[in-house]
């Protein structure tokens, strides 16, 4: 056969506009959900994603998974070592779909990346280490040690900012992560950082000396962020799921879940923690370990419990007469059994018992963690009231089942009012939740300072390291 064959005879134009059509690519959401699954890019932080004792976790990998879940896909997260590995990951052909990694709105960008509705607002804040010098002002930067992370919108923020303020100096690293850069402002390696207010906001109780010097500029939006193309097919699927969750209340309820309880610890707070882990919890870990195996809790939660209310002082009396390490009263220690309260031992395994009957008369319609976070409340304040804030809750158009929602709810019942209205009447509402808030923070630190220690492994008696927040106390105070 010749290598020259004769073209077919042009088709009609119908029937070659039908053919084509037939043969058009599916546009990028299509694509995703033909392929069954969204690759997300993110960062490996506390703000962002990680690894927990229950396996994957973060605000962005909650929004992302949920994200997946609404377009009935798989999700494949991976992080990125630095923000422009990140950007070049997102821009390459087979890469991911999308960055979920607290990003800010970045102008300088925007003509290589689409970003979408934000999300969230945060505030560019200068950090310094107590005992120095607060920084108030741009000119109280100079000559001083400045560290920001390479790729970043602060970054280009301070560049901005040199045209007026030649004399401003800062570096750059993109070796570092913004717990990095805080970790060295409170060791006092470098003067000061530039970070943004939900990062202070979630590590400042493991780096204590770090404080906020002044906020550099005006609350910036916070966005998911997707390579440049023409197609704004899964642009509008992610506005449309953001509009979802903020609308039903999911986006408030994971933004309470993960910096709601993030501002109990102060500077004085967090060192005496730090201390009393190291010279008091060695003598109740284990029984705090073996609780919470006997009653299907994290031991760590047990013990956040056992320092907000004694300190983990086994001779803790209080006013009103409960007493203990977990500061029993007398009818519930009969209740439960307990026969000494000054005893820690029993002390402790009375209060594991109470929390998980306490729980167990929660409404089943109250998921996690929402159903502990509610289960502390009642331990604190009683179910009667727990409940009446409940009635309250859904009086007002709330939801009853939402932490978040009865959290607004439970100080109302100090108010004539509102207690007036309800069965058990007054209470001191604001008690139970800065009770739960502070729980949940000591828990966040116990997690954090023992997640390398094997969680089989039963430490020597009298032996306890906690990796973390001992080491990075500032030195010198």
């Amino acid at each position: 056969m010749h290598a020259f064959q004769r073209l077919p005879r042009p088709l009609p134009a119908l029937l070659l506009a039908l053919l084509l059509g037939g043969c058009e690519q599916p546009d990028q959401l299509g694509q995703i959900r033909d392929q069954g699954e969204l690759r997300v890019i993110t960062r490996n932080t506390p703000t962002t994603f990680y690894q927990d004792r229950h396996g994957h976790t973060g605000l962005e990998y909650e929004l992302s998974r949920r994200f997946a879940d609404s377009l009935g896909v798989r999700l494949d997260m991976s992080t990125a070592d630095t923000l422009d590995q990140l950007y070049q990951q997102l821009g390459s052909p087979q890469g991911p779909h999308l960055a979920a990694a607290g990003l800010t709105v970045n102008p300088q960008r925007e003509e290589q990346l689409r970003y979408t509705d934000p999300y969230l607002e945060v505030t560019p804040q200068v950090v310094y280490r107590r005992g120095n010098r607060q920084p108030r002002q741009m000119e109280d930067l100079y000559d001083k040690r400045i560290l920001v992370l390479r790729g970043s919108a602060l970054a280009e923020l301070l560049r901005e900012l040199q045209t007026e303020h030649p004399d401003l100096v800062f570096e750059e690293s993109d070796s570092l992560e913004v717990v990095d850069l805080l970790r060295m402002v409170n060791d006092g390696e470098i003067d000061h950082a530039l970070v943004y207010s939900n990062e202070v906001s979630v590590n400042q109780a493991f780096y204590p000396a770090v404080h906020i010097g002044f906020d550099l500029g005006n609350p910036r939006p916070m966005a998911w962020a997707l390579a440049g193309t023409r197609d704004d097919s899964l642009l509008r699927a992610v506005n449309d799921f953001f509009q979802q969750v903020r609308s039903d209340g999911t986006l408030d309820q994971l933004i309470e879940r993960f910096y709601g309880h993030s501002d109990v610890l102060d500077y004085v707070g967090a060192r005496a923690f730090a201390r009393h882990m190291q010279q008091r919890l060695p003598r109740y870990e284990q029984w705090f370990r073996q609780a919470g195996d006997q009653y299907g809790l994290d031991w760590r939660l047990l013990a956040a419990m056992g320092y907000q209310e004694s300190l983990w002082d086994p001779d803790a009396r209080s006013p009103t007469g409960v007493r203990g390490l977990m500061m029993l009263t007398l009818p519930t220690a009969k209740f439960v059994g307990v026969t000494n309260r000054i005893d820690p031992q029993q002390s402790i395994f009375g209060g594991a018992r109470y929390l998980v009957w306490v729980r167990d008369q929660l409404s089943t319609e109250i998921p996690e963690p929402d159903r502990t976070w509610f289960a502390l409340a009642a331990y604190n304040v009683g179910l009667g009231h727990l409940d009446d804030a409940r009635k309250l809750t859904s009086g007002n158009g709330r939801d009853p089942n939402r932490w978040i929602d009865v959290k607004d709810h439970l100080p109302l019942l100090s108010k004539k009012q509102w207690y007036s209205q309800t069965r058990y009447g007054y209470a001191r509402g604001n008690e139970p939740v800065h009770y739960v808030q502070n729980i949940r923070r000591y828990h966040e630190i116990l997690q954090w300072v023992t997640q390398p220690l094997a969680e089989t492994a039963q430490l020597p008696e009298g032996e306890y390291h906690a990796p973390g927040i001992l080491e990075q106390l500032p030195r010198g105070i």
